[in-house]
């Protein structure tokens, strides 16, 4: 059996259960993350040795640094961190990068829908304004509260799984 096979077949149910509890919960276990970081070091590891267990560690520390950059701006919580460290345990360093895209579009798209489902198009508009110009000089960057409401928020762990999903079937098959 192929690399890519095994780590689709280790992604699909792992991301079944994790947007499961994403969805339901808003909150992704740290046992799950930790059976995606195993699971993705030991394939790496047996299909690649020493240099797929370094990919699978840098793909991982790159993994954590590109969603942690959106942590601190607000946009995602620290489960989500910690799962795209996981996948990039998984994927390994080299599809770190393509796989956050995918999941970046991803989001964007279940973040469109849940918008227009909501009835929020013009608050969101304002808001996404407000922070192009806190990015400007001299401005900062709005700080705005999570909502109670979960009809306002998307379960990223859901873009995460699917986007990883999406961008192995893309760049390794």
């Amino acid at each position: 059996m192929s690399e890519t096979i095994v780590q689709i077949i280790l992604l699909v149910p792992l991301a079944i259960i994790i947007a499961y509890y994403d969805v339901r919960y808003r909150r992704i276990p740290n046992a799950f993350v930790l059976a995606t970081l195993a699971a993705g070091l030991a394939v790496n590891a047996i299909f690649g040795g020493l240099a797929g267990v370094t990919a699978s560690f840098i793909g991982c520390a790159l993994g954590f640094v590109l969603m942690f950059m959106l942590h601190v701006f607000g946009a995602m919580g620290a489960g989500d961190v910690k799962l795209f460290a996981a996948i990039g345990a998984v994927t390994g360093v080299y599809l770190v990068v393509p796989t956050f895209i995918v999941v970046v579009l991803t989001g964007g798209l279940l973040a469109f829908v849940s918008i227009i489902r909501a009835g929020m198009v013009v608050t969101t508009m304002h808001r996404v304004l407000q922070i192009f110009v806190g990015l400007l000089p001299g401005w900062e960057l709005p700080k705005f509260t999570v909502p109670a409401d979960r009809r306002y928020t998307i379960p990223y762990g859901v873009a995460i799984t699917l986007g990883s999903i999406i961008s192995m079937a893309i760049f390794r098959v």
